[in-house]
């Protein structure tokens, strides 16, 4: 390896030695706060390489990863998400028992695992990311031992995860034997060179899309979904929300792109499906939830299924579309679900919806910003979720895609009513003397969730107003991505 490859890694590199930093502090000296703010750093430190990393990019690095602007553009994502979530973790593991260091070096290898997907350019690198990613995934569910839901949480995410990685596993052989390469630009070479894609390598592609789709959480490999996001501890509710799918998405947009799997009628027709069936399962089972983080995980099913129409659509907004909206996904639920960490107390996360009522005459600063995120994730105006929604449905209109796209507007006013039920049950004056007298035993926001929240819902309302920066953005990497 030439020193133009380890400027190219730095990004990665400096996340591997901030876990093995945080791994060896927990070791010498327990100090809670202290590991909290050296992971901070180091997921700072590796942020501000990004550009550095740039300077060299596009650049392979071995054929097991490449570091272009593509790569570079989800790796920030996933190291601002994970600095998000490391500061609401602190506030939320401070009001519970026992020692949390090794929390942090857990986050940072699910971080790196993260990081990986989305440079894969290998079947090996994407599985080894993967696992990074699963494995630590596996202990941040279930970490509050406490509790038997998180534990019951984390052992259905582990049986689950295994059995998705046997798919995975699986369709990675027959493509190998297929195409008799491991390597996605290879694979993309062969591709071009056949008429029609064999009916061994549409199998292939489809095992992958069952493993793909358990870890999107899109029907039906959406059962896992409600069950770890209500137990798992709530910042590590958004870490699985976000960065887990984010690199996923990330992944299977560079793999598809390249190899322009969609020229297949079959898969195309799977996937609609796939993208039909998760829009109102997920809808319409989450119409029914009086459980916040129940709600939140089916309403990430739906909108995996307006993803998937962006995807479907197969033309020159699908990379743009897809990225934007799921930039502003990002923002949104890291925002969500920081609302329930803040308002969580020690063995009771406030997740039910009478924790929510009231809110508004309680803690009125509180409300406002789930407030702002709820509208984002319903994709109202002005904020950040209807410009990705906007995205999305002129990447359909490019290709036709009539069908989905009424489907979809269907599914978004769906959508609508239980997000306002949300904050109509916040602005309830219910209860609301009770709510008050309550409010003396609750723990203030700290400055620095304040501040987190403050920044996420200032993102929401800056992209929504003026999403131009990110949208140049968004283009220099896509044609980064096109042009490798």
């Amino acid at each position: 390896m030439t020193s133009e490859d380890f400027i190219a890694l730095l990004p990665l590199l400096v996340t591997a030695l901030s876990s093995l930093a945080v791994l060896l502090l927990a070791a010498f000296r327990r100090d809670h706060g202290l590991v909290a703010v050296v992971t901070s750093l180091g997921l700072v430190a590796a942020f501000l390489t990004l550009p550095v990393a740039a300077g060299v990019a596009p650049r392979p690095v071995t054929p097991l990863l490449i570091m272009d602007i593509y790569a570079l553009f989800y790796a920030g994502l996933i190291l601002a998400a994970t600095l998000a979530v490391t500061i609401l973790s602190y506030g939320y593991l401070e009001k519970q028992e026992g020692q949390h260091e090794e929390f942090y070096a857990l986050l940072l290898f699910a971080t790196l695992g993260a990081m990986t997907l989305a440079a894969a350019s290998h079947f090996a690198s994407f599985f080894l990311g993967l696992e990074l990613l699963s494995v630590s995934l596996y202990v941040l569910i279930a970490y509050v031992r406490t509790d038997n839901r998180p534990l019951e949480a984390g052992i259905k995410y582990l049986i689950l995860s295994g059995t998705s990685s046997a798919f995975l596993l699986f369709g990675m052989a027959v493509i190998y034997f297929q195409s008799g390469t491991m390597e996605f630009a290879r694979t993309a070479a062969w591709v071009a060179g056949t008429i029609e894609l064999p009916a061994a390598f549409l199998v292939g592609l489809m095992f992958i899309l069952t493993g793909v789709g358990f870890k999107l959480a899109v029907v039906p490999f959406h059962l896992w979904a409600p069950d770890v996001y209500q137990g798992a501890p709530a910042p590590v509710t958004a870490f699985v929300a976000t960065v887990s799918k984010g690199a996923m998405v990330a992944l299977l947009l560079r793999y598809f792109v390249e190899i322009t799997a969609l020229r297949s009628e079959i898969l195309w027709w799977v996937l609609a499906g796939i993208a039909v069936l998760s829009m109102f399962v997920g809808n319409l089972l989450a119409l029914f939830q009086d459980n916040v983080k129940r709600l939140l995980a089916y309403s990430s099913i739906a909108h995996f299924g307006y993803l998937l129409v962006a995807f479907l659509a197969a033309n020159p907004l699908t990379v743009e579309a897809v990225t934007f909206y799921v930039a502003a996904y990002f923002i949104t639920t890291v925002g969500a679900f920081g609302i329930v960490s803040v308002l969580s107390k020690p063995g009771c996360e406030a997740e039910t919806m009478d924790d929510y009522r009231s809110l508004f005459w309680t803690r009125p600063w509180v409300a406002g910003v789930f407030t702002v995120m709820l509208l984002s994730l319903a994709e109202i105006p002005l904020t950040a979720g209807f410009v990705g929604k906007f995205y999305v449905f002129a990447a359909g209109v490019d290709s036709s895609l009539w069908v989905l796209l009424v489907l979809l507007v269907v599914n978004s006013v769906i959508g609508l009513f239980y997000y306002l039920r949300v904050i109509v049950v916040m602005a309830s004056e219910e209860h609301r003397e009770d709510r008050r007298a309550d409010l003396v035993q609750t723990l203030p926001v700290s400055y620095a969730d304040g501040l987190v929240l403050a920044t996420l819902s200032g993102l929401l309302f800056w992209l929504g107003l003026y999403p131009a920066p990110l949208i140049r953005l968004i283009q220099t990497m896509q044609r980064g991505l096109i042009g490798s």
